[in-house]
């Protein structure tokens, strides 16, 4: 025995599909009820109808897709079906709006962004150092690497851009036209950064105020990215530890699949000096030490448990740091 029900109707099926009882919805129909109606239903809760009948019937067991697969179950007239139509809509509306206060989604939208920008700007940024140096070639291009983009931005022209930057007067000099064009090649890697620091700060706020714990662990914008790899933080919250080291992943897991040796972390937890600066025969392990400390963190930002403090976290830390200084040579293989 079941009860079936949709926006409009609620019945009792016994297993010989007899309609035991029924109720329809009876109040003033409109279409801003039935936009609550349908939102309840999108929630998983009852209709009021189907409450009075499991009331009615205790034993009966709620069922929300009883009435599509229900050929008995009656069809819409042309009005319903068009005030269907209507509130549909607007709860669609109404969840996009409502997008904007998911944090996750949010975080998705600022990290996906710098993403894109971090790559758009050390493509721009080569391209705009290699250009200087092609007229300037006694330039020291490692070591004036994070000057010249702004140099060559606020300078008049390659002389003066030369003498900012300790370099010889150039034999040859571009044509008017190239110039403007080097000068707006650094002009745009320079917006790239401003815009890129805007976004990272962005993402290191509202990764703070969503996952505090995680981000005092590895910090906000590594936070932010474990969370948008995951889906969203309940999803990263139910996540074993095991699957959440090799977050992000998934190249490496698919060349293991190939017969390649299986990923020992997460381009997340590489990103972390306790990591990338470790020797490569103790990252597994650091790794695998600190996804059980991020699942453990995450859990208390998504469950609400007491977040950790300064001194915890700095606990953490030097515990993995005795993981790498038990381990400073490789284990021989027998």
């Amino acid at each position: 025995m079941e009860i079936r029900y949709d926006w409009k109707l609620s019945r009792v099926v016994d297993g010989d599909e007899n309609v035991l009882d029924q109720l329809e919805w009876a109040s003033s129909h409109s279409v801003n009820s039935l936009v609550d109606r349908l939102s309840d239903l999108q929630s998983g809760r009852l209709t009021p109808e189907a409450r009075i009948l499991r009331d009615r019937f205790p034993d009966a067991v709620p069922n929300p897709l009883g009435a599509i697969s229900d050929v008995k179950w009656p069809e819409l007239s042309g009005e319903e079906s068009e005030m269907l139509s209507n509130a549909s809509l607007i709860l669609a509306k109404r969840g996009v709006a409502n997008a904007v206060t998911e944090p996750d989604r949010r975080l998705d939208m600022l990290s996906s962004a710098s993403t894109e920008l971090r790559s758009s700007w050390t493509t721009q940024e080569s391209r705009a150092v290699e250009w200087a140096g092609l007229f300037l070639p006694d330039l020291d291009l490692d070591g004036k690497r994070a000057e010249i983009p702004s140099c060559i931005a606020e300078s008049d022209n390659i002389s003066q851009a030369a003498v900012e930057l300790g370099a010889s007067i150039p034999e040859h000099m571009p044509t008017d036209s190239e110039w403007v064009a080097m000068n707006s090649q650094a002009r745009g890697v320079i917006s790239l950064s401003e815009r890129l620091a805007l976004n990272e700060q962005a993402t290191r706020e509202l990764a703070t105020s969503h996952v505090p714990t995680l981000s005092s662990l590895i910090g906000p914008l590594g936070a932010a990215r474990m969370v948008v790899l995951a889906g969203g933080r309940e999803r990263l919250a139910r996540m074993p530890s095991g699957s959440l080291q090799v977050l992000g992943a998934s190249g490496a897991m698919a060349a293991h699949r190939r017969g390649a040796p299986p990923p020992k972390h997460s381009p997340v937890l590489f990103s972390m000096p306790l990591v990338s600066r470790s020797p490569r025969w103790v990252r597994g392990k650091i790794a695998r030490f600190l996804a059980g400390k991020c699942s453990i963190a995450v859990r208390i930002d998504h469950f609400g448990g007491q977040s950790w403090d300064e001194e915890q976290v700095r606990m953490i830390h030097a515990q993995a740091e005795k993981i790498r200084d038990k381990f400073p040579k490789p284990k021989k293989r027998g």
